[in-house]
Parts: C-alpha cells; structure tokens; sequence
C-alpha cells in the first residue's frame, strides 16, 4: 500500500463528509457550504492546492442540480418573451426582427425566427445567436 493511500485512510473519518457525493438535500447545502469556503480561501488562485477539491466538489453539486432541478429547455421564442417582459419592450420596440406583425406572428408560434432576425436580437440584448436557436 502507498504512503498516499495510508494517510487518505487515515484521515477518512475527517474528510470523509466532504468527499462524498450529495444524497439528500442536506448533504448539498452542507457542501455548497463547504465549497463556498473553500472559494473563499482559493480566491483567484487557479494553482491553489484545494483546486482540485474545490472542482471535486464542485462536480458534484453541479451534478445533483442537474438530476434534481433540470433546468427547462427554452426555445429561441421563449426567451424572446423572457427578454422583451425584462426590458420592458412591445412588439414595437424590435424592428430588426420586423413590423409589429411579425413580431406578433412570432410571438404567437406561426412563424419562426429567421438567421438574420436571430443575429439582430442576439446583438440587440447582448447574448450569443445560440441563445435564440
């Protein structure tokens, strides 16, 4: 047995809470609240010795978030909608997209955005063309 695997053996009963991976809600909230301490100390430093623990942990609440609060898959009219109720915009507001009754058309699911309708929203709010596809 390696020097390595005797002191991790030696040390489970310490560590062990912090290398296992999220069950229960309570096991998330008591790693979320570790790794923000551990940010806390690594700060920016990318070389920091508890890097890897910080992206062990990190995994693994990514993950738990993944099985237990999917996140939606929202199309590119969805989030049309999303931006303009955000910005406070009508269907006025976008003439890239089109007179207002395309707009509305769109809105209301019997025409779908264009390539070149995309570009200009991506660019009108700032986000990447993918985020209206």
């Amino acid at each position: 047995m390696n020097d390595d695997l005797k002191l991790a053996i030696e040390q489970w009963r310490f560590v062990s809470s912090l290398l296992t991976k999220p069950q229960s809600e309570a096991d998330y909230d008591a790693l979320a609240g570790s790794l923000d301490e551990l940010l806390y100390i690594v700060g920016e430093d990318e070389a920091h010795p508890l890097m890897g623990l910080v992206d062990i942990i990190g995994d693994w609440i990514e993950a738990y978030d993944h099985e237990h609060w999917p996140m939606p898959v929202a199309s590119g009219v969805d989030v049309l909608r999303f931006m303009m109720r955000e910005h406070g915009l009508t269907q006025g507001d976008l003439p890239g997209v089109g007179p207002q009754s395309d707009v509305l058309e769109i809105l209301s699911g019997k025409r779908q955005l264009n390539i070149r309708q995309i570009r200009w929203l991506a660019e009108r709010f700032g986000v990447s063309v993918e985020t209206f596809i």
